[in-house]
């Protein structure tokens, strides 16, 4: 059995096989191209693509997380429609005769830099944004593979991190759980994951690897304890503390929405 401790970011128990998170591998090598207009179109094809991911996200998280969560999709959407942005990339395609992976990643850079230098704390954590759009068109330039649900019925992810857009294009029909090695408690992701009710744990400072990839796992979101194919007494606690939990949780959707009065018909307003 392997043990982990992190930072709980929902209190939800969670039991089911791992699945780690692979991202696209991508290649951002310098070298040189035949065409510049033909690898400015290239750019341009795979960044347009990103934009209508990005738009279809934008409505995902509306419907399930309502519009003030998704705004960070409506950010996303216009740094890649920004005028700088694009000219930086399009000049060192024409200019340097760069291909568009190495130029997206050279401007990515660049303005993450930028973010980073300004005082305001806000403008600096732009710098996140503006790396995760680029690996976006950069993962469109590369193509590659993600999470395959098509073998789970119910799973826990497994990341070093992950961004919000990665949170939110999971199937979280099938998704019960994440753990993550790095991550915060205040990161975008967690409150994602809080108001989508996925059981969480972040930064337990251990990187897993694919020798635990479909292993029986515990997210215990009470304690921020991980167990990774968990001995039978461990299993047979845990599956008796989720099912109280899961009965404490019926009962809170059985008041869901009502009024809050006491036994006295005296209404109480509650606020918090």
């Amino acid at each position: 059995m392997i043990t982990l401790m992190g930072k709980s970011v929902f209190r939800g128990i969670a039991i089911g096989p791992l699945a780690l998170f692979h991202r696209n591998t991508i290649s951002t090598a310098v070298h040189e191209i035949e065409s510049a207009e033909d690898e400015v179109k290239r750019f341009q094809g795979a960044r347009e693509t990103a934009v209508e991911q990005l738009k279809l996200l934008y409505d995902k998280a509306v419907q399930k997380v309502g519009e003030e969560q998704a705004a960070v999709f409506e950010v996303h959407q216009m740094m890649l429609e920004d005028d700088d942005y694009i000219e930086s990339i399009e000049g060192l395609i024409r200019n340097e005769h760069m291909n568009a992976e190495a130029a997206v990643e050279q401007t990515a850079q660049q303005f993450a830099e930028m973010f980073r230098s300004m005082e305001d704390a806000y403008m600096q954590g732009r710098a996140a944004d503006v790396l995760d759009i680029s690996r976006r068109v950069q993962m469109e330039l590369c193509g590659g593979q993600g999470v395959d649900f098509s073998k789970y019925d119910d799973v826990i992810i497994a990341a070093d991190d992950l961004v919000p857009s990665e949170t939110l294009q999971l199937d979280t029909d099938k998704l019960i759980g994440f753990i993550t090695s790095g991550g915060s408690t205040s990161s975008h992701t967690a409150i994602l994951a809080r108001t989508l009710g996925i059981a969480s744990v972040v930064g337990t400072g251990t990187q897993l690897h694919n020798d635990v990839d479909g292993m029986l796992a515990i997210i215990d979101g009470t304690t921020g304890m991980v167990y990774i194919d968990p001995d039978d007494d461990t299993l047979a606690k845990m599956k008796a503390k989720k099912a109280e939990e899961d009965e404490w949780n019926a009962k809170l959707e059985q008041v869901r929405g009502l009024e809050s009065v006491t036994l006295d018909g005296r209404k109480i307003n509650v606020f918090a």
